[in-house]
């Protein structure tokens, strides 16, 4: 899930804030678990690497 929301909201953009991934995520209803996560990035700006990296996701 988080692996396609990372693919989906990345594209066409080099990096994206934590405050929309978590919209995004709120928005595809992720599980509460994985809601936690993303809530819990500090604020700023992350590349696609840097956010699969901080939720345990995966970059292909």
């Amino acid at each position: 899930m988080l692996d396609e929301l990372l693919d989906e909201i990345y594209h066409g953009q080099e990096r994206i804030s934590q405050a929309d991934i978590y919209r995004r995520a709120v928005a595809a209803e992720l599980p509460a678990a994985l809601l936690t996560r993303i809530a819990a990035l500090p604020q700023g700006e992350y590349a696609v690497d840097e956010a699969a990296d901080l939720l345990g996701g995966s970059v292909a």
